[in-house]
């Protein structure tokens, strides 16, 4: 078997601490990815794993080569690159993690064209409402709203989009439509926890940022969650605003506060400090920034 392959499983396996996980990261079968690494540990003659029914965990020897792996995997990949970029034909792999709505609807529709245009680059595209570890999970790019959390990765601008704050026709009848952000703790405030500082929502009063505490009875990871919520009539959301505007055109959701907007979020391509990127991930990242500018 391909050594380079045997590799790239292994450190799928590792990241995902899970054979199963990491045979679905990489689009092939548990058995083969058991195969693979099984005979990477005939090879080196020692074990890489230890194994239990649930999970795989590395064992010394195992994080050693796990970390020399990771390094040898981005200089071949930077080796393939150069070449790539001497042929102008773009190959290979790219690993994303995204936001489940916004990578489901925007950012498929911003990599559509580059994929037709790049055919043999394959993208694998993860979506999950909960920040991933891109080096732990073997992901190349995560595509992410608001600031980085973590000093050792990379961070390029895409765009900026406004949040907004919304309640439904049906809500606003019944409970009133609050006049001031300063009312909206006399509402039911639907929460979507994955935004930064969740409880606290931010206004431009008089030129000034003042922020206001909310709360509810409803809590989700997921902006579509909260719209979907809010147009069932259940209280106040603020997401943003890409998620609402079908809403609003559907007349299911109206915008509240619109001229005291202050928060924004930030969209920004993340890739590790440490890895350097292959030609495929740079021309992708260049492409998302004229796309979404």
């Amino acid at each position: 078997m391909d050594t380079i392959e045997s590799m790239r499983i292994f450190v799928a396996v590792a990241g995902q601490k899970s054979f199963t996980a990491g045979a679905k990261q990489l689009g092939i079968s548990t058995n083969l990815a058991s195969k693979h690494v099984r005979q990477l540990e005939s090879r080196l003659g020692a074990q890489l794993f230890h194994r239990t029914t649930r999970r795989v965990a590395l064992s010394d020897t195992g994080l050693a080569y796990f970390d020399r792996c990771v390094l040898l995997l981005d200089q071949f990949d930077e080796l393939e690159g150069l070449v790539q970029e001497r042929q102008s034909e773009l190959a290979g792999p790219i690993r994303i993690t995204a936001p489940t709505g916004f990578g489901s609807g925007e950012l498929v529709k911003a990599i559509r064209p580059f994929q037709m245009a790049h055919p043999k680059v394959s993208i694998m595209l993860d979506l999950s409402d909960r920040h991933v570890d891109i080096l732990d999970g073997g992901f190349d790019l995560a595509i992410r709203f608001g600031p980085l959390q973590n000093s050792t990765l990379i961070a390029r601008k895409l765009l900026t989009m406004r949040l907004a704050v919304f309640a439904s026709p049906d809500y606003i009848r019944t409970h009133g439509e609050p006049l001031h952000p300063s009312a909206l703790s006399t509402h039911n405030c639907l929460i979507q926890t994955s935004s930064a500082d969740p409880e606290h929502w931010q206004f431009s009063i008089d030129g000034k940022a003042e922020k206001f505490r909310v709360s509810g009875s409803f809590t989700a990871n997921s902006p579509y969650a909260v719209a979907n919520m809010a147009a069932g009539g259940l209280g106040i959301g603020r997401c943003p605003l890409y998620t609402v505007e079908p809403f609003v055109k559907r007349g299911e959701l109206v915008l509240l506060f619109e001229d005291n907007m202050a928060s924004e979020f930030v969209l920004y391509a993340v890739y590790p400090s440490a890895r350097h990127l292959t030609a495929r991930i740079r021309k992708l990242i260049d492409h998302l920034v004229i796309e979404f500018g």
